[in-house]
């Protein structure tokens, strides 16, 4: 028996779909296969966390606590794993410590054994609180180093070889049971893998894991390269849903190290079944599946290192703003707003308060739209960025910040006051259990709308339903006639199936018959065009100053009621754009004299949100 297989975390049901498929894959989807996958002898199954806790809530209308519950039941052998954002638990900032403890507990209860805990920052205070609770409760915490760059490869003043291992023997005297490098953008070149696994396996005795995504087209090579190096474990997905912007397939690797040192041990024909199932589930969500490109790997990522999600919500805000012209713009000023706030990893939560910023600087000049995660992140409530933050942009952000214009140095959890109790308060007319209240406290907006959907007080929208396999078989017998000249292209698109979606026709010349391709979407792209509340910018004669959105967005809620007075530079109302709140204040003094919309909206650019008289 080999003495030192490669272990094998499968992320196809977690970070496999959700940087392909936009996380859409349902529970509906995993039922059928998981029992297969636990028989498979996988090291542990990624199924839970990033973003497949906020997409079925408000997207799917469906409940991840459920969907982990189901999963642990049907697969009890192999450890089911998730992705923790250390203190952003699943959201988009840094939550209060009941909530991480709560979180945490509730998790561990319902089916989680390894916890893989990241911080956007590699702000290692930021592990404390949930590192604690994970060994309260018996479970494996597995501590990560989020893997960035300043140049072409690792090196420069931020992102060397000492920084990573300097970290790394922090993490493991915290008390990591396991250490992961988590490269997001795919950025890890074959030899960078070898030095920097080879150094870490010399200076630590705890496991070495390495996750990278397929987005540049090296992470064969890179994993290849660990593997000489000695690294414990790997990230892989199945063929169906590996390669372009996520990871290595676990077949060919699986094939690569048969009758070797590290042979895996896995079945290569249970693989192959398993795929099977996965290709045949897969086109109920082609719709989000990127067909812009031919390449199935991004090379301009190697020159930009923007991880692909971030490019996707890029095109989607471009798009919806209709300045998707200006991306080139965005791209140069990317960089530019790293450097000023302290090169930061660009990943979830970093990469969208990054990127946000740099698209609003781009659409409406240099920090002159400013979100509230952005002055957060100045302030110090996400942890120490890498490099401190540029003075000057320092002051300009925190110029009138509600908590002070001097940034904290200490641990932001030690700041924030307990958020649970007022969750429980808020919810208790309608939740049912812990998870209920664990959803709102994560994301009041959509969490509370989800809960009204699960409990039959509102409607869910038809958008929330998915695709069926007859569905996808309806739209391409349509594509097939128009192909054959029996039914007119604007005829097919009337045609709607009975899908949440009109079937909309490409023809080209080909003999076989086509999927429908959908406008672009990937990873981090929005959901198909939400239900649009009335639209308040078709009025054409306004009495008084208007409150316009500045991009396309979910109202979040407004601070006013109609006929409070304001003075300027008071909060009117908050929007999301990309999962980041923006605060737009009253531009003059004066009384509200309207209130076009209401926290759940969905609003369009320039749409009309309050007017001030």
């Amino acid at each position: 028996m080999n003495k030192n297989p490669l272990k094998i975390t499968d992320v196809t049901m977690r970070d496999g779909h959700q940087s392909l498929l936009a996380t859409r894959m349902r529970t509906e989807d995993m039922i059928p296969i998981v029992a297969e996958m636990d028989k498979a002898g996988f090291y542990s199954l990624e199924v839970w966390g990033g973003a497949t806790f906020d997409v079925p809530t408000r997207f799917l209308n469906e409940d991840p606590w459920e969907r982990l519950s189901s999963l642990k039941w049907l697969a009890p052998k192999t450890p089911l794993q998730m992705l923790l954002r250390g203190q952003n638990i699943v959201g988009y900032r840094n939550y209060a410590d009941d909530v991480v403890e709560a979180f945490v507990r509730h998790a561990a209860r319902t089916g989680i054994d390894i916890f893989r805990i990241f911080d956007a920052l590699n702000d290692e205070r930021n592990f404390e609180t949930a590192l604690k609770v994970i060994k309260e409760c018996g479970k494996h915490t597995q501590l990560s180093l989020c893997y960035s760059l300043t140049e072409p490869r690792m090196g420069g003043p931020v992102y060397n070889l000492d920084y990573y291992i300097n970290k790394a023997i922090k993490i493991e005297k915290m008390g990591a049971d396991s250490l992961c490098i988590k490269d997001m953008a795919g950025l890890i070149a074959p030899d960078d893998a070898y030095t920097l696994i080879k150094a870490l396996k010399n200076e630590l005795k705890i496991p070495i894991q390495l996750h990278t995504h397929y987005t540049s087209g090296m992470a064969s090579m890179s994993i290849l390269k660990a593997i000489e190096a000695g690294v414990d474990i790997i990230d892989t997905t199945l063929a169906p849903f590996a390669l372009r912007t996520s990871h290595p397939a676990v077949e060919p690797i699986t094939a690569a190290l048969q009758g070797t040192s590290r042979d895996t041990g896995l079945d290569m024909k249970q693989l192959v079944k398993l795929g099977e199932y996965f290709e045949s589930i897969a086109p109920k969500y082609r719709d989000f599946m990127t067909t812009n490109k031919m390449a199935v790997i991004d090379t301009e990522v190697l020159i930009h290192q923007v991880p692909g999600g971030m490019i996707s919500n890029f095109v989607s805000q471009l798009k919806e703003s209709n300045a998707l012209d200006r991306i080139g713009e965005v791209y140069a000023e990317l960089p530019k707003v790293r450097k000023e706030l302290g090169y930061p990893p660009l990943v979830t939560p970093t990469s969208q308060i990054v990127g946000i910023q740099a698209v609003q600087n781009v659409l409406f000049g240099r920090y002159k739209v400013i979100s509230a995660q952005v002055k957060d992140y100045v302030y110090g409530l996400y942890g120490q960025p890498p490099v401190p933050i540029a003075p000057e942009i320092q002051k300009l952000v925190l110029k009138g910040y509600e908590r002070g214009e001097t940034p904290i140095t200490q641990r932001p959890g030690d700041i924030l006051k307990p958020e649970m109790d007022k969750a429980f308060e808020d919810t208790k007319h309608i939740a049912r259990n812990l998870g209920d209240v664990l959803i709102y406290a994560l994301y009041p907006t959509t969490g509370m709308r989800f809960l009204k959907w699960k409990y039959g007080i509102e409607t869910p929208p038809p958008e929330t339903k998915g695709k069926t396999l007859e569905d996808i078989q309806k739209e391409d017998e349509l594509i097939a006639k128009v192909k054959c000249g029996k039914l007119s292209e604007m005829h097919a698109t009337a045609m709607t199936t009975a899908t949440t979606q009109p079937v909309e026709v490409k023809t080209a010349p080909a003999t076989t018959v086509a999927p429908v391709v959908p406008p672009p979407a990937s990873a981090a792209a929005a959901a198909p065009p939400p239900r649009h509340a009335p639209a308040a910018k078709t009025e054409t004669r306004v009495d008084g100053t208007v409150i316009a959105a500045p991009m396309p967005g979910l109202v979040i809620r407004y601070t006013v009621n109609v006929g409070d007075e304001v003075r300027e530079g008071d909060i009117v109302v908050v929007i999301e754009a990309m999962k980041m709140a923006i605060d737009l204040p009253a531009t003059v003094k004066g009384k509200v004299k309207a209130i076009k919309f209401k926290a759940g909206d969905h609003v369009s650019r320039d749409d009309v949100l309050a007017i001030i008289g």
